[in-house]
């Protein structure tokens, strides 16, 4: 019996996808959480061998929560399942530990199969989103980059950004210009929107 968590901050969406998924006989729902910060505590409690993932949660998002049960509880494998499939969030998700990520319009056959070759120890990749990540290419931004691009999603002066991020207005401003140019942007706000939408914030 593969036990399962699932961890969505709608709890309509959460709901039904414990309902579908507890129809399978091999598969236990054990916990449902509607934050991302209560993942890890969840898993334990419940001994959960895979956590069924949303990205976009209160307290902690789905990547972050993944990266944290892979570090302090590694028998618990990740499946990510979310409404945005988009190619950096894919990345991302891979690289802090996920073993799987599918989009939610996944047919539940197939979303219960996934479950099950990830407690099996494969990776399950929406292969859309695969063919479209290797085309893309990883985040063309450095960690500084995005760091700063993510402080002034915000709004505010450099003057604040700089505060915040404990850096030089100068060093902010060479940071700007340099994602402005990597995205291809008109300005900051318009470099944002284009990094959210690839999935690299």
């Amino acid at each position: 019996m593969i036990r399962l968590l699932i961890a969505d901050d709608q709890a309509l969406v959460r709901g039904a996808l414990a309902a579908l998924l507890s129809l399978e006989s091999d598969i236990e729902v054990v916990a449902e959480v509607g934050r991302g910060d209560e993942v890890l505590a969840a898993a334990r409690s419940a001994e959960a061998d895979v956590a069924l993932l949303d990205i976009e949660m209160p307290g902690l998002d789905g990547i972050a929560a993944a990266a944290g049960l892979r570090a302090a509880l590694p028998s618990c494998r990740v499946l990510i399942v979310t409404t945005f499939g988009r190619p950096g969030y894919l990345v991302r998700a891979m690289q802090a530990g996920a073993s799987g990520f599918v989009v939610k319009d996944t047919p539940s056959a197939q979303l219960a199969d996934a479950v099950r070759r990830v407690a099996n120890g494969f990776r399950v990749v929406d292969p859309s989103l695969a063919a479209e990540s290797l085309a893309q290419g990883d985040s063309p931004l450095t960690e500084r980059e995005t760091d700063v691009l993510a402080a002034a999603r915000t709004g505010g002066s450099i003057a604040d950004l700089a505060r915040i991020l404990h850096l030089s207005q100068g060093t902010v401003r060479n940071h700007l210009s340099a994602v402005i140019g990597k995205t291809g942007a008109r300005n900051r706000a318009d470099a944002a929107r284009i990094a959210e939408q690839n999935g690299w914030l």
